[in-house]
């Protein structure tokens, strides 16, 4: 489980804003956000067991980031490709986001269910990589979107949550800060029963992950990613790290200048 919101050419000086949790097992070996030391252009934290990130930028400004999905008609089959492979790709190359969806869709079956958002500085895009459902790149209009294991903006509790907060920060702040976008996605509360029924979920562990920072002892948030793409072309990339309790274990904090990169 992962939750990720953002905000899309609906504040004037930050047309970009993001706020994404990492859910994961806590054994699963993963870096802190740096700049990679074979890929020196990309900036991301980084799953040390398949080498790919789940979400990052370039310092020519483009952006990935990536969630796991629920895909009841992949059940019991293996994928030979790591979907963290995805968002790297296309931080390292310089294909257009909706050319590189393109040709992702084409072979959606190398990898288990996917959630991918990718952009730059002009757009934004998104692909649902399920086999159970046609597989199309989607061009994002300006708006203010959740995603989190099911499709775009699929009304879960948290994630309406989080798009309620998004806009009301977006609404009445002339500079959303990193706290505030943090803020998105900090509530540890569990959905009620009838919540989680109204989306056909149900169960001690759905439950459990129906928290927009989840916290248990062997899964949970790992860490808090937030973005802030300014007009200017300054990138703000800010990722806070949590142990198995919640509790915060460290804090990396970047500033890219894109446009003299590019």
């Amino acid at each position: 489980m992962c939750l990720i919101v953002f905000a899309w050419q609906q504040h004037p000086n930050t047309p970009l804003l993001v706020a994404a949790n990492r859910d994961e097992f806590h054994e699963r070996p993963a870096s802190a956000a740096a700049y990679w030391d074979d890929t020196p252009q990309v900036l991301a934290g980084r799953d040390l067991q398949a080498g790919g990130t789940w979400l990052g930028v370039s310092r020519s400004g483009r952006f990935a980031a990536i969630t796991n999905i629920r895909d009841p008609g992949a059940r019991g089959r293996s994928a030979p490709r790591s979907r963290g492979e995805l968002t790297k790709n296309f931080l390292a190359g310089t294909q257009a986001p909706g050319e590189y969806l393109a040709a992702i869709a084409k072979n959606i079956a190398d990898y288990e269910g996917f959630n991918l958002l990718l952009g730059d500085a002009q757009s934004l895009w998104y692909l649902h990589g399920s086999i159970s459902e046609a597989s199309q790149p989607q061009l994002l209009s300006p708006g203010i979107y959740g995603l989190s294991n099911a499709a775009l903006d699929v009304p879960w509790p948290k994630v309406q949550r989080a798009r309620r907060q998004m806009a009301k920060i977006v609404a009445d702040s002339q500079a959303p800060d990193h706290e505030q976008l943090r803020a998105c996605l900090n509530d540890r509360r569990l959905a009620d029963e009838q919540e989680l029924r109204e989306q056909n979920l149900s169960g001690d562990m759905a439950r459990q992950l129906s928290a927009q920072f989840i916290v248990t002892e062997l899964y949970g948030t790992r860490c808090c990613t937030t973005l802030r793409q300014h007009q200017n072309g300054l990138l703000e990339f800010q990722e806070q790290r949590f142990d198995a309790r919640g509790e915060l274990r460290g804090t990396e904090v970047f500033e890219l200048d894109t446009k003299s990169a590019g």
